[in-house]
């Protein structure tokens, strides 16, 4: 039997994962929940069911097993617990809330005895991505020795249509807009994956360049230290013409148009070898009589293992979840861990001091 998912907002990131669940031959689009006057239309474009509220899903015939959470940051925990409440499984897109307190208090509710039955996947798809999963496991095999350092970099321009209406709530910082929760957040999560927890963090804000009403975060340049040991620092911005970001070196976001002349994002030293994301460029003295700065660099190129879709790998892997086959990849407490890392560049960038964060995200 296919297991019935239900979408929840029809923004920009809801049809992305309806279509991904349409494609799955163990999945089924069973219905769409958005009250704006655009719901009803996206619904049918999608070939499903639609419907005006969360109560009106579950008190349907075609009830969902699971949902996934496509509605603005500021509405993530609300409808999560009515989800979890309804006895449904959930798939809460990036990040998990707006503010730590809510995020801590979903994490609670769903520790509940009613409700610990059910799972919570945390929508960072970018680990199913096949760069980053080469990535994974090219550090996890050792092949650049000790590591050392990152460098990264999530620069881009976003047009002034981005924070038009339906989704003006991306330029208030107050409804969760602003490049460190919607974006960052995605390349925080992808550094724990790949290092292990942020332990303290520094911040530069970025001059703003876009007019008032206009307040959320534009970027900022962050220095990172890893509970490993690992150091980092970080650019991020997204008022600048520039090709050194994740969607535009991967070609992920269809939205985002890729270069062709090569555009890395992060850079990754180790004691043997140095990569570059996402061209998987791997430098290191193998093969030569010592490892010295005299010598030529041996230049290796890594193929990707695959290039499945990240969103269509994240909904199998989803499926699994719901059918309790698999435990998910990334965590309601992963998510939070991600939350808890930019509120503390958010407080670094107000006090302009270095923030100290807690290996425990409830801690």
């Amino acid at each position: 039997m296919s297991v019935k998912i239900a979408i929840i907002g029809a923004g920009i990131i809801g049809p992305r994962h309806a279509h991904s669940v349409v494609k799955n031959p163990s999945a089924e689009l069973v219905g769409l929940v958005d009250p704006a006057p655009t719901g009803p239309a996206t619904a049918s474009e999608l070939k499903t069911d639609y419907y005006p509220s969360i109560a009106a899903l579950l008190a349907s015939p075609n009830r969902p097993e699971a949902a996934i959470i496509c509605t603005p940051n500021n509405t993530h925990v609300p409808v999560a617990k009515e989800l979890l409440a309804g006895g449904i499984h959930i798939l809460l897109e990036k990040p998990v809330s707006d503010t730590l307190e809510t995020g801590r208090s979903l994490l609670e509710f769903a520790k509940a005895p009613e409700h610990a039955h059910l799972k919570i996947l945390a929508g960072h798809h970018r680990r199913f991505n096949p760069y980053v999963r080469a990535t994974k496991s090219i550090l996890d095999a050792g092949s650049l020795g000790r590591l050392i350092a990152v460098n990264g970099l999530w620069t881009l321009y976003k047009p002034d249509s981005y924070f038009a209406s339906p989704t003006e709530w991306h330029a208030s910082r107050d409804r969760g807009g602003g490049v460190i929760p919607i974006n960052l957040v995605h390349d925080i999560d992808l550094m724990h994956h790949l290092f292990g927890p942020i332990v303290r963090v520094q911040a530069e804000r970025i001059t703003p360049q876009r007019p008032k009403p206009h307040d959320a975060d534009e970027g900022a340049a962050l220095t990172l230290r890893f509970a490993s040991d690992v150091v980092g620092t970080f650019l991020v911005c997204d008022a600048t013409p520039s090709p050194h970001s994740f969607e535009v070196g991967t070609g992920e976001n269809p939205m985002i148009v890729p270069t062709d002349n090569g555009s890395d994002f992060y850079r990754i030293f180790g004691s043997e070898a140095s990569l570059s994301v996402p061209d998987l460029t791997r430098w290191s003295y193998d093969g030569k009589p010592e490892k010295s700065w005299s010598q030529p660099l041996t230049i290796d190129k890594i193929d990707l293992p695959d290039n499945v879709a990240p969103f269509d790998l994240q909904i199998a892997h989803f499926v699994d979840v719901v059918r309790g086959v698999a435990e998910p990849s990334c965590t309601g407490e992963e998510g939070l861990r991600a939350l808890v890392v930019c509120e503390a560049i958010q407080k670094a960038m107000q006090t302009g001091q270095p923030v100290d964060i807690a290996v425990d995200p409830l801690a």
